[in-house]
C-alpha cells in the first residue's frame, strides 16, 4: 500500500458555492424556471425566506438573502464566474433557456480546449458557464 505524505493534503467529497441574492425570491425563481435547477430546501426564518439549496443533476448552488450590511448597491460577481460541465446537447439547452426567458451572455461556442460552451449571468451579476466537450 502507497503512504500518503504528511501531513495530508485535503481530499474534499463535493462543493456548494453560496451566492447571495438581493432579492432572493427573484433569483429563486430564475434559476428554478429559467435555468432548470430543482428547489431541494428552503430555509425560513419566522416565515420569511432565507436561503435555499437548489440542485441540477448532482451539484447544489446554495442562495442567501443578502443582509444589506455591506451596503445595497455592492456589486456581486464581479471577477467570479461558475463554470459548469454537463453531458447535454449545450445548443439545444441554451435554446430552452431563452425560450424560458433567460439571456444568453455568450452564444454557444466552440472553444479552442475542446469544449463548447454558453453563458449567463444570474439576476445579481453572477457568471454562469455551461459546458460539454466536443467528443461527447
Amino acid at each position: 500500500m502507497e503512504q500518503r505524505n504528511q501531513p495530508e493534503t485535503l481530499r474534499l467529497r463535493s462543493v456548494m458555492p453560496a451566492l447571495t441574492a438581493n432579492d432572493l425570491t427573484k433569483s429563486l425563481a430564475w434559476y428554478r424556471d429559467v435555468l432548470g435547477f430543482l428547489v431541494v430546501e428552503e430555509m425560513r426564518r419566522e416565515g420569511n425566506l432565507h436561503g435555499a439549496v437548489i440542485q441540477a443533476g448532482q451539484q447544489r448552488f446554495l442562495l442567501a438573502q443578502d443582509d444589506f450590511q455591506q451596503g445595497r448597491d455592492r456589486s456581486k460577481g464581479v471577477g467570479f464566474r461558475l463554470y459548469c460541465t454537463t453531458a447535454q446537447d449545450i445548443d439545444e439547452l441554451a435554446r430552452s433557456i431563452q425560450v424560458r426567458g433567460g439571456e444568453l451572455d455568450q452564444e454557444p461556442t466552440d472553444q479552442p480546449w475542446g469544449a463548447r460552451d454558453f453563458a449567463v449571468v444570474d439576476p445579481d451579476g453572477f457568471k454562469i458557464s455551461i459546458s460539454t466537450g466536443l467528443s461527447e
